[in-house]
């Protein structure tokens, strides 16, 4: 007899608005005790200095997180001038300092070579792992690596404003992006120096401010027990890939995770919405959602006719 799992059967996704000075992980554990729920994760981690959209998977939840991994974000940061820092923000400590201070003219001139897809090396100060340790601990003890650079996207790039020493922007990117990366490769583009002052995350994919509740006032609904009502169903975050709408019979199949055979116009009416992509290094340019009364039952891959599941949601109703 298998060990009974602690804490509720809890599935859903929490859209946080992280305070700053606050880690991700520390946010997961707060989530997750007023919830008391059996599992949970992140999708995409926010640094501590960092404020905004920090969605949080509850439960079976968890198994969508490499789908949000993926998804596009939005930020609106601000760049110090003057002074550059070991971990790029105004955390760190002083390594370099210089009198220029970009103008908006030249700042504008500078953005479109951050457009598109470049090469960015993550900073010192970083998640990134080197020989099997994460690169901010080895930075921490003063040791300098070599991390190669990485291919990343940016949509979006634009100057909201400039005020003294700061400058603010407006960045849409893909996944493995970093702010700090962007600002000390723009600072050196312009001949400056400069840090981040400030960094907000405003959109994960399909989760907004506007759908946002910070910790505090999710906390005083939990006392009310009315924390449920922040939280947003597992397919949420599936909202960009084809949905497939089936019956009882085809739910209870996928449940046991057995295929499913799909008729001629359901396979015609899915074809025009399949994508290239990737998730999680694997292919998923056929990949469909399956849904019955409007909740997930599986995600899965459609070739040959059928519907074949490789993640079956056990959602209690």
């Amino acid at each position: 007899m298998g060990r009974r799992k602690k804490g509720d059967d809890v599935s859903g996704w929490v859209v946080l608005d992280k305070p700053d000075d606050m880690t991700s992980t520390h946010a997961v554990a707060a989530i997750r005790r007023l919830f008391n729920a059996q599992k949970a994760g992140h999708a995409g981690t926010l640094d501590p200095l960092a404020s905004g959209i920090l969605p949080i998977a509850l439960g079976e939840a968890t198994k969508t997180v490499p789908w949000l991994m993926e998804a596009r974000k939005t930020y609106i940061f601000t760049i110090k001038w003057g002074v550059s820092t070991d971990t790029q923000d105004r955390e760190g400590k002083s390594i370099a300092e210089s009198p220029v201070r970009p103008t908006a003219e030249a700042i504008r001139a500078a953005l479109p070579a951050f457009i598109g897809e470049i090469q960015q090396i993550p900073p010192q100060f970083s998640a990134v792992k080197v020989d099997g340790e994460r690169a901010y601990d080895l930075a921490r003890a003063g040791e300098t690596v070599e991390l190669e650079p990485r291919q990343v996207t940016v949509y979006e790039a634009e100057l909201v404003e400039t005020e003294g020493d700061l400058a603010t922007f407006r960045f849409r990117s893909g996944k493995g992006f970093y702010i700090r990366a962007l600002v000390r490769d723009l600072a050196a583009k312009l001949g400056a120096e400069g840090h981040v002052w400030r960094l907000r995350r405003t959109a994960v994919g399909p989760f907004t401010e506007a759908e946002s509740v910070t910790l505090d006032d999710l906390q005083l609904l939990g006392q009310k027990g009315a924390a449920s009502e922040r939280l947003k169903p597992v397919e949420t975050a599936l909202d960009d890939i084809p949905a497939l709408a089936i019956n009882g019979e085809d739910a209870f199949k996928l449940r046991q995770g057995r295929p499913i055979v799909l008729l001629p116009h359901v396979m015609e009416s899915l074809k025009p919405q399949f994508r290239d992509r990737t998730i999680a290094g694997q292919d998923a340019s056929r990949a469909v959602v399956a849904l019955f009364q409007g909740k997930a039952v599986a995600l899965g891959d459609v070739r040959a006719g059928r519907f074949e599941p490789s993640r079956v949601f056990n959602i209690a109703d």
